[in-house]
């Protein structure tokens, strides 16, 4: 199947499609709203609810801007490579789990986020440079 085939069959079968679906991808982080979709011998990431999928896309954007000096990009909108990507998922969830619980395992992303809500009450106020150092402590990326 060519990629725009596969994209288009992707938005027929995926309303949701996971923000972090990378990192639940790798198995680096768990998340009980997650379901696995099988397309064209692709495994694609789906998020069970509206809500924790928008609360998580607001978080990757400002895991994304936070790791800009980090990654050495300093623009938002541009694409990053695939292991670049990854810091920012696996990274960003395993940091900010060691500030909420101390722990790197994410064993629940939306429960992460509830948590996370709950102690700062936006995602905004998170401390975000203690995130990107606790991941840069915490995530090695596959050479790691």
């Amino acid at each position: 199947m060519d990629e725009q085939a596969f994209r288009q069959r992707l938005n027929e079968q995926v309303a949701l499609p996971c923000v972090f679906g990378k990192a639940l991808l790798s198995a680096c982080v768990h998340c009980h709203q997650a379901a696995r979709v099988q397309i064209a011998e692709r495994e694609v990431i789906a998020c069970h609810s509206a809500s924790s999928r928008q609360r998580c896309t607001e978080l990757h954007a400002l895991l994304r801007h936070n790791f800009g000096f980090a990654l050495h990009v300093t623009r938002d909108d541009v694409p990053i490579p695939h292991g670049q990507e990854m810091r920012v998922q696996c990274g960003g969830l395993k940091g900010l789990n060691v500030l909420v619980t101390g722990s790197e395992t994410v064993a629940d992303a939306d429960d992460l986020l509830e948590r996370s809500l709950q102690r700062w009450g936006t995602l905004d106020a998170l401390l975000y440079s203690a995130v990107v150092q606790a991941a840069a402590r915490c995530y090695r990326g596959r050479h790691g």
